[in-house]
């Protein structure tokens, strides 16, 4: 079963075919930069835009970069405040005439990784951190997704939240050292270690690549591993997340 995966981030969405039976891309990815005011009608477009690149006609499966409870967008995130209590569901739905499945994008990668990445031999507590624009975490537990686990929202010093100091667009926007940036994520990861004592941390997003470059730097007594789909896991984990919703079980046209 063929099904589009978008997933939605603070500097671009992106969108992509996947094969849920296997996890894998059938098709190249294709992004669209976030529109500079991160507004819900533009970027809602947006994504418009992307399943007509595809020409697409079936359920959608949607990453998302905030809180999202039953569809509805809980907290800003990212993105610009009107956001807070949209139907992100019913707003792609109506803008597009299609079918969608909205998750958090932490969850959505997550979902990916542990059951087509190196989740697939974990066990116990698993906590993955999905390192962008912001520090998306998700959280696994003996097999089963715990939701909208959201560390990246902790507040430090005189930051409102500490992915606004951690985050990989923090050392892309400091001009950070991968050392530098290295010993910031470390003092994240102490407060995650310290908050709920994973059995396993997972890195993930674009950054898992590049982890050789500070992973010395990471100094918790908790395994910290990258992931192996990088920046796909949140397309592939949102296309999957449609097979669970049993309002779209029809096959794609």
């Amino acid at each position: 079963m063929e099904v589009l995966g978008i997933d939605i981030g603070g500097s671009g969405i992106k969108g992509a075919l996947v094969n849920v039976k296997t996890g894998e891309k059938i098709t190249e990815r294709f992004r669209i930069p976030t529109p500079p005011t991160k507004k819900p009608k533009e970027m809602a477009k947006v994504v418009k835009k992307i399943i007509k690149h595809f020409n697409y006609n079936g359920p959608v499966g949607c990453g998302f970069p905030t809180l999202i409870k039953n569809g509805i967008c809980k907290t800003p995130g990212n993105l610009h405040k009107k956001w807070v209590d949209t139907d992100v569901t019913k707003l792609f739905s109506e803008t597009t005439g299609l079918p969608f499945t909205v998750i958090n994008d932490a969850d959505a990668a997550c979902y990916a990784e542990m059951n087509y990445g190196v989740g697939k031999e974990l066990k116990g507590f698993v906590i993955m951190i999905t390192v962008g624009t912001g520090l998306g975490s998700s959280a696994y537990l003996d097999g089963k997704l715990i939701p909208n686990f959201e560390l990246g929202q902790i507040p430090y010093k005189k930051h409102k939240k500490i992915e606004l100091w951690a985050a990989d667009s923090a050392r892309q926007r400091e001009e950070l050292s991968f050392k530098k940036w290295g010993k910031r994520l470390n003092t994240f990861l102490q407060y995650v270690e310290l908050l709920v004592a994973p059995d396993t941390i997972v890195i993930g997003g674009g950054i898992s690549k590049e982890f050789d470059k500070f992973s010395k730097h990471i100094k918790i007594n908790t395994p910290v591993i990258p992931a192996v789909l990088e920046n796909h896991a949140g397309i592939i984990g949102a296309a999957s997340a449609t097979i669970k919703n049993k309002k779209h079980k029809k096959k794609p046209l």
